[in-house]
C-alpha cells in the first residue's frame, strides 16, 4: 500500500469534513422546511376555526362559547408567534450551516488544488529526468561512435 503524504491526510480529511457538513446543512434545511409547514399548519387551522367562530357568531352564540373561542383564537395566535420564532431561529441556523458547508468546501478545494499542482511539479520533475537520461543515453550512444 503506497504511503499517504500529509496533503492527501488533508484532503481526506477536508472531505469528511465536506461530507460532515452535507449531511448537517441537509438536516437543517429538512428542521426549517418542518417548521415551516407546522407554521402554515398553525395558520391554516387558525384561519379554519376563525370562519367557523365567525359562522357560529352569526347564527347567535352565548357568552361563554364567545370567551371559548375567543381564548382559543388567543392560544393559537400564541402558538403561531412562538413557531415563528422557531422557524427564524431555524433560517438563522441554515444560514450558518450554509456558511460552514462553503467554507469547508472551499477548503478541501484549496487541499486539491494544492495536490494538483503537486502532482503537475512531479510529472515535470520526471520529465526533466527522462530528458536528462535520454540525453545522456545519446551523448554515449554518440560517443561511442567511431568519427567517419
Amino acid at each position: 500500500m503506497p504511503h499517504k503524504t500529509p496533503l492527501q491526510t488533508l484532503q481526506d480529511l477536508a472531505k469528511t469534513r465536506v461530507d460532515d457538513a452535507t449531511r448537517k446543512l441537509g438536516e437543517l434545511i429538512a428542521s426549517e422546511r418542518a417548521c415551516e409547514d407546522k407554521l402554515q399548519m398553525l395558520r391554516q387551522y387558525r384561519e379554519e376555526y376563525r370562519a367557523r367562530f365567525l359562522s357560529t357568531a352569526k347564527g347567535g352564540i352565548d357568552p361563554n362559547a364567545w370567551r371559548n373561542y375567543s381564548s382559543f383564537l388567543l392560544q393559537l395566535d400564541e402558538a403561531i408567534t412562538q413557531q415563528e420564532r422557531i422557524v427564524d431561529h431555524s433560517k438563522h441556523a441554515t444560514a450558518t450551516g450554509q456558511k460552514h458547508w462553503t467554507h469547508e468546501r472551499n477548503r478541501a478545494k484549496a487541499f486539491d488544488t494544492l495536490s494538483h499542482r503537486q502532482h503537475l511539479q512531479e510529472l515535470q520533475r520526471e520529465a526533466k529526468q527522462e530528458q536528462r537520461l535520454s540525453d545522456e543515453h545519446a551523448a554515449k550512444h554518440h560517443q561511442a561512435q567511431p568519427d567517419e
